[in-house]
């Protein structure tokens, strides 16, 4: 014998009515349009991460200071550069 459980999750969508911006609400949907998600789902996601009563981790000022980007030479060879690393690491 076998039991299947099957967890059924009731979605309720309802309409709301918003009064916004003619430029905005074109801006959005473009931005909408680039993730491949309706204006809908976009305003429905954001509206939750608003609104999410999770505990939020709290990003220190010098975490921030931490990340970024490092500018590099265009003719930068990146696996020359791991190569020579492996090389120092291991051929000691």
């Amino acid at each position: 014998m076998v039991l299947i459980f099957v967890r059924i999750r009731n979605f309720m969508d309802t309409k709301l009515t918003l009064k916004l911006d003619t430029a905005i609400i074109e801006r959005a949907k473009s931005y909408a349009k680039t993730k491949n998600m309706s204006l809908s789902k976009l305003i429905e996601n954001h509206l939750d991460f608003l609104t999410d009563n999770k505990e939020k981790v709290a990003v220190t000022p010098f975490v921030k200071s931490l990340s970024g980007t490092i500018p590099l030479n265009s003719d930068y060879d990146y696996k020359e550069s791991y190569k020579d690393h492996l090389s120092k690491k291991y051929m000691k």
